[in-house]
């Protein structure tokens, strides 16, 4: 039972993008279309399991001290091992999401999480912390990919949608769509769980 409350917790109750509201630059950079925001998301739960497990393995040997150059340098080998495998095995998401996957390494996301609680847990429950907040993310970065490139493209993962008479809103492609879409995100999201409440 703790570790579906340790689930629902990153994915809805404390979900990063649509509560925390931190981890902006890549929702808002990379989100240009539903693929790329799945591949950002997924790429960042990978890291995020990984990094918490590891953490977790080692919180009692690592002084207080360099606590969180420790956590950067763990966070930054799993962060390495996945750009390789997405150089390697997906090309075109490693040259579309470009510069982000480095970016991964100072995602305040996965740092708040090293910090707050596999620091602080054990291995099990890190792993599951680590795929509830990753989960979160990914479903908050698809959704918004994918509106903007449905309104924006006309299109969903690449296919098209509508026909050659449909007129795309450009602007949801560009920066100010991604303010946008996610403003109205939020706004549904905190609705939903006011009403919850």
């Amino acid at each position: 039972m703790k570790l579906a409350k340790i689930f629902k917790n990153g994915l809805i109750d404390e979900n990063p993008t649509f509560v925390q509201i931190i981890g902006m630059c890549p929702t808002l950079a990379v989100t240009t279309s539903a693929i790329n925001g799945l591949g950002m998301g997924l790429s960042t739960t990978v890291v995020l399991i990984c990094s918490n497990i590891a953490i977790s393995l080692m919180r009692k040997i690592v002084p207080d001290k360099i606590r969180i150059p420790a956590f950067v340098v763990v966070i930054a080998t799993f962060v390495t091992i996945v750009g390789m495998l997405l150089k390697a095995y997906v090309p075109s998401l490693d040259s579309a999401l470009g510069l982000f996957i480095p970016l991964i390494v100072v995602n305040c996301i996965i740092l708040a999480r090293a910090e707050s609680f596999a620091s602080k847990n054990g291995p099990i429950e890190s792993g599951v912390d680590g795929l509830g907040m990753g989960l979160g993310f990914s479903m908050a970065l698809t959704i918004l990919g994918a509106i903007r490139e449905i309104l924006g493209n006309g299109s969903l993962f690449g296919f098209t949608l509508f026909g050659e008479s449909f007129q795309p809103i450009l602007l949801f492609i560009l920066p100010p769509g991604a303010f946008l879409t996610l403003g109205f995100l939020l706004a549904g999201f905190n609705k939903l769980r006011s009403k919850k409440a």
